[in-house]
């Protein structure tokens, strides 16, 4: 899918531009296609809707390890922030400037800084007590530093007002938004074809691919195929975990991990599967849910953080699928049984995933509730002039 890209202009000049004016600074994998991820999708559409509605875009993506950077990336941060004009608007994705403290609390009394968080930084599994700690501090300080901050669901919200002691007031909530798409045809609909599965995600400890083979392996007396697609690259010794593990319970020729898809490959994937699988430890939304209710496809999920949230209830309140406990392979695999064995739960999933699917919310929503916070603090900007 082609982006709309701003050409790169010198911060300093386009934020002496009339009119709606913003930078947006991002992590420079955010057009990587061997590393996609909902926040990079998330970061590319508001960019590109953002001009719709009245605003001037202009985008970094800064190169780094990040939350981890080296010396140049924290310098390339640095001379963007140095050189944007006072009362710039500025966007930064959390992951970028929750890393890095200090260069960011040192410009938020000249800029108009808005942190827009994907995911706590702490939240990620597999960290140690004390990385975790430090990132969190870090993070605890660019967000009181900043002038806005932006959570992708109201769980996520409360989670960083509490953790973090922020004025509830400059916490604001944009949730990702759905665009519909065509109806999936799965494979099930004959009764010769297994159903098929399908998980969404970077292979990665946080989103519990090794937990959804566990639950898998319990259900293996029944017909069914798992497609998995994520990147690989984010942690090779996992994917590795997950190999043996699905080698130990010959499941091979049934679980497929192929790597990452994007575009019409990934239209591909979703147009084929009868249930979205996500085992996730901890989510501050899950676009992967609502990507797939907007083709029709029930989700069985993990009720972790704002994935509750992402599934959602039809208006009898019925769930367009299961939610069950994190880090239960027995919960998921019950759940799981239960799909696949009962051809009344099958129907019951599929038609309140039609339902919800009418009630999603689109992007232009998620670019208006972004832009109603950008507008606030131009407004605050010029009356401070």
């Amino acid at each position: 899918m082609g982006e709309l890209r701003a050409a790169p202009v010198n911060p300093a000049a386009a934020t002496t531009m009339t009119g709606r004016s913003v930078i947006v600074v991002m992590p420079g994998g955010v057009d990587d296609p061997s590393t996609p991820s909902g926040g990079n999708t998330y970061d590319r559409r508001v960019c590109r809707d953002l001009p719709r509605i009245g605003w001037q875009v202009h985008e970094y993506a800064v190169a780094g390890t990040w939350p981890q950077p080296r010396a140049s990336a924290r310098a390339e941060l640095t001379r963007i922030l140095g050189e944007s004009a006072d009362g710039a608007v500025v966007v930064l994705d959390g992951l970028v400037a929750c890393a890095v403290p200090e260069i960011i609390v040192p410009e938020a009394e000249r800029l108009r800084l808005v942190v827009l968080v994907h995911l706590p930084l702490g939240d990620e599994t597999g960290l140690t007590p004390g990385m975790a700690a430090t990132l969190n501090a870090g993070e605890r300080r660019t967000l009181q530093a900043a002038a806005a901050v932006v959570a992708t669901s109201d769980w996520a919200a409360v989670r960083l007002v509490t953790q973090h002691g922020l004025d509830p007031g400059r916490v604001h909530v944009a949730a990702p938004g759905a665009d519909t798409e065509p109806l999936a045809t799965g494979t099930a609909t004959g009764t010769d074809r297994a159903p098929s599965l399908l998980c969404v995600a970077s292979v990665t400890p946080r989103k519990g691919q090794l937990q959804l083979v566990e639950s898998l392996a319990a259900v293996a007396d029944l017909p069914w195929n798992c497609v998995c697609v994520g990147g690989l690259g984010q942690n090779p010794g996992y994917v590795t975990r997950i190999r043996e593990l699905i080698g130990r319970y010959s499941l091979g020729d049934r679980v497929h991990l192929v790597g990452p898809r994007t575009g019409a490959d990934l239209n591909a994937s979703y147009a084929a599967a009868d249930l979205l699988v996500l085992a996730s430890h901890a989510e501050t939304y899950g676009m992967v849910a609502t990507e797939a209710l907007a083709r029709g496809v029930p989700v069985l999920a993990t009720a972790v953080g704002g994935l509750p949230d992402a599934v959602g209830r039809a208006p009898d309140r019925g769930v367009p699928g299961f939610l069950v406990p994190p880090q239960d392979p027995a919960a998921f695999a019950s759940a799981l049984r239960l799909w696949l064995g009962e051809p009344v739960e099958r129907r019951r999933s599929k038609e309140a995933a039609l339902v919800r699917r009418t009630a999603l919310a689109g992007w232009d929503t998620t670019s208006r509730s972004l832009a109603a916070v950008l507008e606030q603090l131009r407004q605050e900007s010029r009356e401070a002039a």
